[in-house]
């Protein structure tokens, strides 16, 4: 049974910085493109990072490109979202992802706010 759990959301002021995680069981995530979406409330979900199989590079939203960065460590099947210059509007819930063709799982997601 795969599993995606995140964790590492929590508050944080304008300009700062979080490292969120997301621990992968029942499978391992060599074998998945993985991602990290978030959703504020009223909003569409977006997808902010990813990561791929092939040629196993990373792919960036606009809004975040130069400032979030993600990476995965296979031995640990855990996939990081480094997060810096944090504004207000990146506030959301933070969800990680793993695709494979038509099949994705989700995790239950981590809350991050950006607040003065």
């Amino acid at each position: 049974q795969v599993q995606l759990i995140e964790s590492g959301g929590g508050l944080v002021h304008p300009g700062g910085s979080l490292n969120l995680s997301c621990v992968v069981s029942g499978t391992s995530i060599y074998s998945w493109d993985m991602g990290w979406f978030r959703q504020a409330p009223g909003k569409q979900r977006e997808l902010v990072a990813r990561i791929v199989r092939k040629p196993d590079d990373t792919n960036y939203s606009d809004s975040v490109r130069g400032r979030f960065t993600i990476t995965r460590d296979v031995a640990k099947n855990t996939v990081y979202l480094q997060m810096s210059n944090l504004e207000i509007e990146y506030t959301a819930m933070y969800y990680c992802n793993a695709k494979f063709v038509s099949t994705d799982h989700w995790g239950q997601g981590t809350k991050v706010t950006v607040s003065s």
